[in-house]
């Protein structure tokens, strides 16, 4: 049995009192949609970032590593890593690639060379204008032994 008048029923759905707007919150609902958006995107940039560093890393090293004497075997790492920097769409000018052996023996044979890809991450990234501020420093290193078997490199094997 309903006590409840069909009269009022009808009465509090007519008028505006006790409605509630909502159509404010929109704007907020959409500036929270583009922050997240602009967060995701600059993890997947660090992602990115990391795996462009390692390869450059690898890549540098073995052309270190695989130079055919020590006057050319920096210069030949600097180019591979830049290289692969740039074949994973990154800028070279953010990049610094440091090369050392490990107990500064220089390059000769059983050598360990590592060689470490510092990289700029940018706050924001925007399509067709670039990016904005500094935002994280991604870093890799590898590491690798000249071959001690291997004709034309000074010193003794003894590794």
């Amino acid at each position: 049995m309903n006590t409840v008048p069909q009269r009022t029923a009808l009465r509090r759905a007519t008028g505006d009192s006790g409605q509630v707007a909502g159509i404010e919150v929109l704007p907020f609902g959409i500036l929270m949609f583009i922050v997240g958006m602009l967060l995701v995107a600059n993890a997947w940039g660090v992602v990115d970032a990391q795996l462009a560093t390692t390869t450059a890393a690898r890549e540098g090293v073995r052309a270190y590593v695989e130079s055919p004497s020590a006057t050319e075997a920096r210069d030949r790492a600097v180019s591979a890593a830049a290289a692969a920097i740039v074949g994973y769409g990154r800028s070279p000018f953010s990049t610094k690639v440091d090369i050392e052996t490990v107990g500064g023996r220089g390059w000769q044979r059983c050598s360990l060379a590592m060689v470490t890809v510092h990289h700029e991450v940018p706050l924001l990234v925007l399509p067709y204008i670039g990016g904005f501020g500094h935002a994280f420093d991604v870093v890799s290193r590898q590491t690798e032994v000249v071959d001690p078997f291997r004709d034309g490199v000074d010193g003794e094997a003894t590794c």
